[in-house]
């Protein structure tokens, strides 16, 4: 199986608008991060997490031409706010879009003209499907089990897919969902910047979460410009962990 960052991002993105501080001023491009997504990949899947509002630049930067399928973290606007720009992959029939209930209400409200019975001309077309914690399904040869995760105060999923785990906004998890990421040996987890902060998990967070789950590999992904540079502020991870950039590719 491989994994593609397509983001590493935090909501806004890196550069940050209007910012001059080092790391927006940075011209390695490890340091240039659009908003977080990945791909996962085996022989015959492609399967796209998060679709936000970078997702037409990523796919025409990766050249994919197929996606089998869709997972869904949550309905904030940049982890979802490129689902309208799904429609050239639509041609071959309807993409599956997988999320819960509530964010499935969430997408019919913020784009209906996607979804009620007389669509605008060229809209995507695309089966919502909702899924919930624990409860695992698969898209072509990939299975998936969503673990429930806190985004402040606001309930999200994150996925395990075999020795992997993909888990992006996340402040808190309660204990019996630990055991859902037993074995794994890739973790990917959201580590936002040095600060505390109400809704997201900062570096040294992130870090003390990886060590619970006992991965072997750790990549912070949901990264803001106050993370640093990817080259010094890398060199201080453990020898285990290390912030994802965009464009890498690993095989899991």
């Amino acid at each position: 199986m491989k994994l593609t960052f397509l983001g590493t991002g935090t909501s806004i993105g890196v550069p940050e608008m209007l910012c001059k501080c080092p790391t927006c001023l940075s011209d390695d491009p490890r340091d240039r991060r659009l908003r977080a997504s990945a791909l996962v990949q085996t022989d015959t899947t492609n399967i796209l997490i998060d679709c936000g509002p970078d997702f037409r630049q990523q796919m025409m930067r990766c050249g994919l031409e197929r996606i089998d399928g869709v997972l869904v973290t949550h309905e904030h606007y940049d982890h979802v706010g490129g689902i309208d720009d799904l429609r050239p992959f639509c041609a071959a029939g309807n993409v599956p879009v997988y999320a819960e209930r509530m964010v499935i209400e969430h997408l019919m409200e913020r784009i209906p003209y996607c979804f009620g019975k007389s669509k605008y001309p060229g809209t995507p077309s695309i089966d919502l499907i909702g899924i919930e914690p624990h409860r695992n399904f698969t898209v072509g040869d990939v299975s998936i089990t969503p673990i429930r995760v806190m985004h402040g105060m606001l309930p999200i999923v994150g996925f395990r897919i075999g020795k992997m785990a993909y888990i992006t906004d996340m402040k808190s998890i309660d204990e019996q969902e630990m055991k859902y990421l037993e074995g794994i040996d890739t973790l990917v987890v959201n580590a936002l910047h040095i600060k505390e902060h109400p809704t997201h998990q900062n570096v040294i967070q992130a870090v003390h979460f990886a060590e619970r789950t006992g991965a072997a590999h750790t990549w912070f992904i949901h990264m803001s410009h106050r993370v640093g540079m990817h080259a010094i502020a890398d060199a201080k991870l453990p020898d285990n962990m290390h912030f994802a950039y965009d464009n890498l590719k690993l095989e899991i």
